[in-house]
């Protein structure tokens, strides 16, 4: 299991509307390459994202992280401000640790409730869908990926675990520039990957 944090830094629309279309194209890699993929957390506003976690899963799933990760560019002109001078703008992908600090189960409420969707009987049936909520904060997650409740429970804690450190980033601002300006320092002058243009056509050497 890897998880993933796409970040703009806080950084302007542009590199919104561009972490936006990344979190889209990695999303379809992974269904070509048979990953799955889920996304454990986002920060949106009207223009994209400022941040998301995906947790990726499958033989293929650490290729295709390493594909990613690292600074990202779009060379463009600005979409939303056509006579801003710059034309360069720089989103990162970093991995998280595997293993977030889990929440103790004292501080989660657990509500159990019937699964939906694809299933057939048995998920109708049974009440195996979970729904974990932090009381302090209110972060909530609904889980019914899993057959049974206790896989969906333990399922429910880590993604809230991750869901509680992206809201947390949203929140402290200085979390994400850190990550990011690392990625910069060692990373801007040579981009993992490159796209160009309104339509993101991706630069190949």
């Amino acid at each position: 299991m890897i998880y993933l944090q796409i970040s703009t830094a806080q950084g302007p629309a542009e590199c919104r509307i561009f972490a936006r279309f990344v979190l889209k194209k990695l999303l379809a890699e992974a269904e070509a390459r048979n990953v799955k993929a889920e996304i454990a957390g986002e920060t949106a506003d009207k223009h994209g994202i400022l941040s998301a976690v995906l947790i990726l899963e499958g033989a293929a799933a650490d290729t295709l992280a390493q594909s990613w990760q690292g600074t990202l560019q779009w060379v463009c002109a600005s979409p939303v401000r056509p006579k801003h001078p710059r034309k360069n703008w720089y989103i990162g992908i970093f991995r998280l640790p595997e293993k977030p600090e889990m929440p103790s189960e004292s501080e989660i409420e657990f509500q159990t409730c019937r699964s939906g969707g694809k299933g057939g009987q048995h998920v109708n049936k049974t009440e195996s869908a979970v729904r974990a909520t932090h009381k302090a904060s209110g972060i909530s997650v609904r889980v019914e990926s899993e057959r049974s409740q206790h896989a969906n429970k333990k399922r429910a804690l880590e993604l809230l675990a991750y869901k509680m450190a992206e809201h947390q980033t949203a929140q402290n601002a200085d979390y994400a520039k850190q990550q990011h300006s690392g990625l910069y320092q060692v990373e801007r002058g040579n981009p993992k990957r490159v796209f160009e243009g309104p339509g993101f056509r991706e630069r190949h050497a």
